[in-house]
């Protein structure tokens, strides 16, 4: 990813605590709940290796081949299950934009390692990177998801406390799925806007 060190810090942080609440997600709940936790916590950690500083943890020339083969498997995955539940599709544009950062970021494109994080360490040189138009519909996709993510947290919230005795099940905790899944919304955003 492009840009400040610091936000490329927050960004790895975050999405890696995401992604390790959701490998506690996949201990409870239906199969289909802990198929999706298993996606999203693919989601999660691939988002904070991708967001890590290049300065610092410069990824390895092949490291981008890796993340284009490991999310392309996701997409063909998404599209297996986007037949039968639409909440996939949403998996499968993640991982159809993770391919796509990828691509942009990876040796060669033009883009890579151009930002204060980036492999050289100094100021963007020229213009970022990707095409304009897709960078452009999944950010606004991402947007539409974030606002709606959040809206549709706030009523659960409101509720009140989740049933169950204090120190319940942490995993099977549907607002924290939620926001899980708003917080790596407005991480791919924030991904997609430094391309």
């Amino acid at each position: 990813m492009h840009g400040p060190a610091m936000s490329g810090w927050l960004l790895m942080a975050l999405c890696g605590v995401t992604g390790a609440y959701c490998l506690l997600r996949m201990r409870s709940g239906t199969e289909e709940e802990r198929r999706t936790a298993r996606a999203e916590a693919v989601m999660g950690f691939g988002m904070a290796t991708m967001a890590a500083p290049a300065a610092v943890f410069p990824p390895p020339v092949w490291g981008w081949t890796v993340y284009v083969v490991l999310f392309g498997a996701a997409v063909l995955r998404g599209l297996w299950f986007a037949r039968r539940r639409g909440h996939h599709l949403h998996h499968l544009v993640g991982s159809l934009a993770m391919v796509y950062m990828a691509l942009v970021m990876a040796p060669g494109s033009g883009a890579a390692a151009h930002g204060a994080g980036g492999a050289h360490g100094h100021q963007m040189t020229q213009v970022a990177g990707g095409v304009p138009l897709l960078t452009g519909m999944l950010l606004v996709y991402y947007a539409a998801y974030v606002l709606r993510s959040g809206t549709r947290l706030i009523p659960v919230a409101a509720a009140g406390p989740a049933e169950g005795p204090i120190g319940g099940d942490w995993g099977a905790r549907p607002e924290l799925a939620l926001a899980c899944r708003l917080t790596m919304g407005i991480a791919m955003f924030a991904m997609l806007l430094t391309l």
